[in-house]
């Protein structure tokens, strides 16, 4: 028997990575000639550069970055396909839980260190970039990222150097020196315009303490006027603009990248289809199951994917909503937390847990590959 594990991570408690491997020793015993492939999932969030790298046997290396607001800092890059393809987290430079409530500064933050990874993995040769960018901590519109690449401003017949204070000032963009020899893929999943009702500004500003959404719009505007000028073509309302404050307009305008789904660039990079279709048993799972896993998360996206290839689909949560529609998506639903347990203690023994809510429902298990 073939068991395909892949799983999401559980947000607070365990990597995608470590869920799998809990997953597994929970079964260990009641399968004890099954294959295990693991192939940890990912949205282009937190651990999206652990889950490809894992899936794929590539490596992770450190590298010398800043944090969203210029501090020094080392963050994980990884390295796949022969050091061909770089993986990239704009959070692992430019995320929001990086920096403590008390300094988060949007007014500050920026998504340079982003851009400085970007740089590194093309001095590695590297001729695919593919880059998560949720979690971020900036309203940039990438700004940090353009300057990173070498993009340059002008400000009358002076070259400077703005941020969004002095970004109003400037009268040009001009390019790098040398152009970006790399395809950039992005995953994203949400389809905000830049600006407007539904901009990076006012849906996910406040989050990062964006109050005067004016200021902002009027700095983010003017980066998209100097880049379609230079582009002759706008981008400002193309889905996912807004993304990661704006990230989402930068890497399109200043890296020419595509902006893909999360979990089908995910999905497409560790072969998971092929991967499903060559498993008896598929197992799933996110730390939170609920109407939002409906609405084209990783778990669902897996359950989809092993129901067209006629495969027998089960998920495991920390706990899941009381869903029919939810239900009906998997064959079985595990929960690992127990009733009445406080949910810090669960995050904290979320590995322990899983494994052994997996053991116990073993014989259900079973009852689907019978």
């Amino acid at each position: 028997m073939r068991i395909l594990i892949a799983s999401d991570k559980f947000k607070g408690g365990a990597s995608s990575v470590r869920i799998a491997e809990s997953i597994q020793n929970g079964l260990k015993n009641a399968f004890p000639k099954a294959i295990f492939d693991v192939c940890p999932l990912a949205d282009g969030g937190e651990g999206t550069t652990e889950a490809i790298v894992s899936a794929l046997g590539g490596r992770l290396v450190d590298v010398p970055t800043v944090n969203a607001l210029a501090e020094p800092i080392s963050a994980p890059l990884g390295l796949v396909d022969k050091d061909s393809t770089a993986i990239i987290e704009m959070s692992a430079a430019a995320g929001l839980a990086m920096i403590p409530n008390e300094k988060r500064n949007p007014f500050k933050s920026n998504t340079l260190g982003t851009g400085l990874m970007m740089v590194k993995a093309l001095d590695f040769g590297c001729r695919k970039l593919v880059m998560g960018i949720g979690g971020s901590a900036t309203n940039d519109g990438g700004l940090g990222v353009a300057l990173a690449l070498g993009y340059r401003f002008r400000r009358g017949d002076v070259l400077f150097r703005p941020d969004l204070g002095s970004i109003l000032e400037a009268t040009e963009l001009l390019p790098p020196d040398k152009p970006l020899r790399a395809e950039i893929v992005v995953a994203c999943d949400v389809d905000n315009p830049l600006l407007g009702p539904r901009g990076a500004t006012r849906i996910y500003g406040p989050q990062k303490g964006v109050r005067d959404f004016e200021w902002f719009e009027a700095r983010l505007e003017k980066l998209a006027d100097l880049a379609e000028r230079r582009l002759g073509r706008s981008l400002r309302d193309a889905p996912g603009a807004g993304a990661a404050g704006g990230l989402g307009f930068g890497l399109m305008a200043f890296a020419e990248a595509k902006l893909e789904s999360g979990f089908d660039l995910v999905a497409s990079c560790t072969g998971l289809k092929e991967r499903v279709r060559r498993a008896d048993l598929v197992i799933t799972g996110e730390g939170r199951l609920d109407e939002q896993t409906l609405s084209g998360k990783g778990p669902f996206g897996v359950a989809r994917l092993a129901r067209s290839l006629g495969r027998k689909v089960v998920a495991v949560a920390g706990s899941a909503a009381p869903s029919a529609a939810l239900h009906d998506a998997f064959d079985l639903v595990v929960e690992a937390k127990p009733p009445g347990m406080e949910l810090a203690e669960a995050m904290r023994r979320t590995e322990e847990l899983v494994a052994a809510a997996v053991a116990a429902q073993a014989e259900a298990i079973r009852r689907l590959t019978a």
